[in-house]
């Protein structure tokens, strides 16, 4: 397949679409504000994993994120797993640490519900992460659920914080599979608990370190989608190298190379990285098993191209159209408030 059919491919692709909804709900509530995107922008920077709210020694992070419901109804236990798992994925994404979850459960009737909470209870366990409380509703003729979380960082790792000359970086847990039919990378379930925590404190200790400034989960979407929104966040763009993104064993074909594209791995960041230190950041990385490449290098042109055997084309150009709507040049260390919006979960 030529890098202009993949082009096409991915931008009708559904994950794409569902993040390219969100500039939709940004334009909507930017004409409601009394001063138009002016206070929006002033209110809720659109594109990092959390709202960061400062205090006194740090950052409070909050977020939430809601399932499908044809999610929930086919795979209820993975559903309640992957609720608690993508949360604290968004917390160790802006450098911090989790502290504690809450969800909002709809169920037609107790024994609907009891594997969505079965679910739940195994993240929890598994990341450490204690439930704390919610609303459950088994009067419902339909399967909800949403999950909320709370989390502390000292330094943020921000979408708004690329730039030129960064390289960017994927870092993935390549010991999974792929959980059929969805496009979800499973590294998570069934592995040592200590390892699964240890991994996502390379996050918080890169920003903390002074590393790293800049970084996202890898969303749906996938790792390309996620390029553009930290892209469109930092006013930025990058040529992305596809020949460089790391891959499973056994992805051999253009349509499996598409589907990783798109896939949402449960421990999969992209950061964005001054030269001076990526190899110590690929280098932490390295040490734990986790897959971390130099994927591409970030310009100040707006366009995200793609490369791959000489081959170029054009992703997006945010100069043409946005891709969520970010406003971007709202920078991590003037803001003390840093809300979000996000699209629903299949499609975070």
């Amino acid at each position: 397949m030529s890098v202009e059919a993949l082009v096409e491919r991915l931008r009708a692709s559904r994950g794409f679409c569902h993040k390219n909804d969100i500039a939709g709900v940004v334009a909507s509530l930017a004409q409601r504000m009394p001063g138009g995107m002016q206070d929006l922008s002033q209110a809720i920077a659109v594109g990092d994993d959390c709202a960061a709210i400062a205090d006194a020694d740090g950052y409070l992070l909050f977020a939430i994120e809601g399932m499908v419901g044809e999610f929930v109804k086919a795979m209820p236990w993975f559903a309640g797993y992957s609720s608690v798992m993508v949360n604290v994925s968004d917390i160790y994404a802006m450098g911090g640490r989790p502290i504690a979850v809450v969800d909002a459960l709809w169920a037609d009737g107790l024994t609907a519900a009891q594997p969505v909470l079965d679910g739940m209870a195994a993240a929890s366990v598994a990341y450490g992460i204690p439930v704390v409380g919610g609303h459950t509703n088994t009067r419902n003729d339909g399967a909800q659920l949403a999950v909320s979380i709370i989390g502390r960082a000292r330094k943020l790792l921000s979408s708004f914080n690329a730039r030129p000359g960064d390289r960017l970086l994927m870092a993935v847990d390549l010991r999974g599979k792929f959980e059929d039919p969805y496009p979800f990378w499973n590294a998570s379930v069934g592995a040592p608990a200590n390892r699964l925590r240890a991994d996502l404190e390379l996050l918080p200790a890169l920003a903390e370190d002074g590393l790293c400034d800049a970084a996202k989960d890898i969303s749906m979407g996938g790792v390309l989608g996620t390029a553009l929104m930290l892209l469109e966040c930092s006013g930025v763009g990058a040529c992305i190298d596809l020949d460089s993104i790391a891959r499973p064993h056994g992805i051999e074909t253009d349509a499996d190379f598409e589907r990783w594209l798109l896939s949402f791995p449960s421990f999969g960041f992209l950061l964005s990285v001054r030269d001076a230190h990526v190899d110590e950041v690929m280098a932490r990385f390295a040490d734990r098993s986790l897959a971390c490449a130099v994927i591409g290098t970030v310009d100040a042109s707006r366009k995200a191209v793609l490369e791959r055997r000489g081959e170029q084309a054009l992703l997006w150009d945010f100069s043409d159209a946005a891709f969520i709507g970010a406003s971007h040049g709202m920078r991590s260390d003037v803001h003390s408030a840093r809300p979000f919006i996000k699209a629903t979960l299949v499609e975070d």
